[in-house]
């Protein structure tokens, strides 16, 4: 009888106790991951707004403008440097591959002649 009372008090015990017990530490381990994902995103967020702040600046329009756009004050010449040939090149290229003449109306008549034979 006290096997049955004790198992009974051994299993109330483990129900009350153990299982949210874990709950509890699963629920802590959830919250600190969302956190350090709270944290990251507020670093992000501090990044943006100083970026944001940084392109209000005529110095940062100004460098965008001529640095993406191209643009020039008036007064001012622009010059485009194209790049050169890789190193492995010698400034040659080869020739592109010339195009098969069209086959003559007597080349069409004979091999129609020979396909049938």
């Amino acid at each position: 009888m006290w096997a049955v009372v004790g198992g009974a008090v051994l299993v109330t015990v483990l129900l009350l106790g153990v299982f949210p017990t874990r709950s509890y530490f699963q629920q802590r381990e959830a919250i600190e991951r969302e956190k350090a994902k709270v944290a990251i995103l507020d670093k992000e967020n501090s990044r943006l707004a100083a970026r944001v702040s940084e392109l209000q600046t005529d110095e940062e329009i100004e460098r965008l403008a001529r640095e993406q756009y191209n643009l020039v004050k008036p007064g001012e010449e622009a010059y485009a440097i194209l790049p050169g040939p890789d190193d492995g090149e010698t400034g040659h290229r080869e020739a592109p591959p010339v195009p098969e003449p069209e086959p003559s109306l007597w080349s069409k008549v004979t091999d129609t002649l020979s396909f049938w034979n």
